[in-house]
């Protein structure tokens, strides 16, 4: 029988469907302007809706699921962990995709000339289907057995129940703490955020060179051209912060877990930092807006097409039928 959802779980929940009503939406526009904007299309933006559906994705699918975690419903072993292994795959999609972005960003700069013979839209729709496969291999693992199975197998039998395998399901009755730490964090987590760490630093340093370098009067396209990137740059590098500042402390926590099983982590730090990584998906659509020309142009152009003047044209319609009337 289920157990009453407490004022507690109302509060996260209502919490977590309105980050999903933010990022849901977000995130499509930010699909819809690169789909209708042809000055979208280039490498960088492709990777950046391969960031965008893996936001819609965990508005959509990964808040649900992580609601009916936390009320913990009776499930089969791998029941729980097929609910648990979709926020696995779509953290890995993220980081993935926002690596590429910074591979990209360090090619326009490094390689201006030959930037657009060596990132063409082929090789760049390979890099974002090698980085979902790599996504999938790496969230399914826990299916693969590097799971808690073995381990709640010989806590039953220690207890000397013989009884149907059916537990609560919870994110860390599943997944084993060591996959989460040593693979999932200090392998795909850990190490490809301090590479864009890396990247954006030399990213910065060249554009900051080109910059500096004393230009003829005729030579005004270059220093547009790399003032351009310096501002997509920082707003990418943004970005990336933002993600980092997300991820990072329900990673922590997963260390403390690990390393000091005695240490008591107070449940209200737990939530905050889950709030904190599902919110990361509603963040990016706004810094898009804010500091991307681009975006906001077609954002904008998106509102006036199929939203405001629809509405004023219906407004003028109805007003010209009364007055007709």
């Amino acid at each position: 029988m289920a157990h009453p959802i407490s004022a507690f779980q109302a509060a996260y929940i209502s919490i977590e469907v309105l980050i999903a009503l933010v990022s849901v939406p977000g995130n499509i526009l930010v699909i819809w302007a690169v789909k209708m904007n042809q000055a979208l299309r280039d490498a960088t933006f492709c990777f950046i809706v391969s960031l965008a559906v893996a936001d819609v994705a965990v508005g959509a699918l990964v808040i649900p699921l992580a609601i009916i975690i936390n009320i913990g419903p009776q499930t089969e072993f791998y029941t729980c962990l097929m609910v648990a292994c979709p926020v696995l795959i779509l953290t890995e999609s993220s980081i993935l995709a926002l690596l590429a972005i910074a591979v990209d960003r360090y090619l326009r700069v490094k390689i201006p000339v030959r930037y657009k013979s060596v990132v063409t839209p082929r090789r760049a729709a390979v890099a974002i289907a090698c980085c979902w496969i790599v996504s999938f291999l790496v969230g399914l693992t826990p299916m693969f057995g590097w799971n808690n199975l073995n381990k709640m197998r010989r806590t039953q039998e220690l207890n000397g129940s013989h009884t149907e395998f059916v537990i609560t399901c919870q994110f860390e009755t599943v997944i084993s703490m060591e996959y989460m730490v040593y693979f999932n964090f200090f392998v795909w987590v850990l190490p490809p955020l301090l590479l864009m760490l890396l990247i954006y630093l030399e990213v910065f340093n060249l554009i900051r060179k080109q910059l500096n370098k004393k230009v003829s009067s005729s030579s005004n396209d270059p220093e547009k051209y790399y003032g351009k990137e310096l501002k997509i740059a920082k707003s990418l590098a943004l970005v990336l912060f933002l993600f980092a500042l997300s991820w990072l402390p329900l990673h922590v926590l997963n260390c403390i877990t690990l390393f000091c099983p005695s240490c008591q982590t107070p449940h209200i730090l737990t939530y905050i930092a889950i709030f904190l990584t599902h919110g990361n998906s509603a963040m990016n659509p706004i810094v898009y807006a804010f500091r991307i020309k681009k975006f906001r142009t077609a954002f904008l152009q998106i509102w006036n097409q199929y939203f405001c003047c629809k509405t004023n044209k219906n407004a003028t319609s109805t007003t010209m039928a009364e007055t007709g009337n």
